[in-house]
């Protein structure tokens, strides 16, 4: 074997080695595959996942948040067709169809354009390259954060503030940021805040600096959409709408009223998730005793 030959050798070889520990090619994005997609890393890069099976939830399904469901449904509205829309930030009780509030504004705008990207809270660093690979597309893209909040420190909520607003580089036009809550200012909010609280001369009362800083990212939303508890009348309207969807019948759905009190007294909360749990266990139940 000559020097050359050797040589060749080893630089493969020393290539091999490379390629092992180098990270791998992001996969190319198959834009056709699905309506929705989950950012994922892979060895420290980067990629869109897309979603196969996306809740079939709809817009109607979604009972006794019409308020908000108006604001959001036509705020999604106006951005697939090109018109002015706001990033929006959900907040409120927890199980009052938030979540499922997004996902159903996809399936009700997904023929017309609209696509979803999940975007975990540690990988918020990345929304400028989420924004960059997308930046070219003909869709719309909802870049969704669900059960956002940050802990005191967290640099993931400053990479969110540039994001919405902070950038030299504006945020493209195809792209907005819909996230949700259980805390309206995002971050924990303390007793001993209040006292940085400054009486001015003329009477008035201004935030301190901390006060400040925690309102800066949720007013960079330009749509705030609260959700509250549901009533016990609102609960159960919640509960038939559930039943009758998994093939129950009026009477059942009367007779099932004191069975869904006792299910949401036992998990202290009447929301819409604990009526749609109750749905399904009481409506299969029943299916297997029949």
């Amino acid at each position: 074997m000559d020097k050359l030959e050797q040589f060749l050798k080893r630089a493969e070889a020393l290539i091999g080695r490379l390629e092992a520990v180098l990270p791998p090619a992001a996969p190319v994005v198959d834009w056709n595959a699905a309506v929705a997609f989950r950012w994922r890393k892979r060895q420290g890069r980067g990629y869109l996942q897309p979603v196969p099976s996306v809740s079939p939830i709809t817009l109607d399904d979604l009972q006794n948040i019409d308020r908000q469901k108006d604001l959001i449904e036509r705020n999604t509205r106006q951005f697939v067709q090109n018109k002015p829309a706001n990033n929006v930030l959900l907040t409120g009780a927890r199980g009052t169809g938030k979540s499922s509030l997004i996902k159903a504004c996809l399936n009700a705008f997904a023929n017309d354009g609209l696509r979803l990207i999940e975007v975990d809270k540690d990988d918020l660093h990345d929304l400028g390259d989420i924004v960059d690979l997308i930046s070219g597309r003909t869709e719309r893209f909802i870049v969704f954060c669900d059960d956002l909040s940050f802990e005191e420190g967290e640099s993931g909520y400053k990479a969110l503030k540039v994001a919405l607003d902070g950038s030299v580089a504006a945020q493209g036009d195809n792209v907005l940021i819909y996230a949700t809550s259980n805390r309206r200012h995002l971050l924990p909010e303390y007793m001993s805040e209040n006292e940085t609280y400054r009486h001015m001369p003329d009477g008035e009362i201004h935030p301190g600096e901390v006060i400040e800083e925690k309102i800066s990212l949720s007013e960079r939303f330009g749509l705030w959409v609260s959700f509250y508890p549901f009533k016990q009348d609102d609960y159960l309207t919640i509960v038939g709408h559930w039943l009758r969807h998994f093939g129950c019948g009026d009477a059942d759905v009367e007779a099932a009223r004191g069975d869904a009190l006792v299910w949401a007294l036992e998990r202290g909360s009447r929301s819409g998730r604990v009526a749609w749990q109750f749905a399904r266990d009481w409506s299969g139940k029943k299916v297997q005793d029949a």
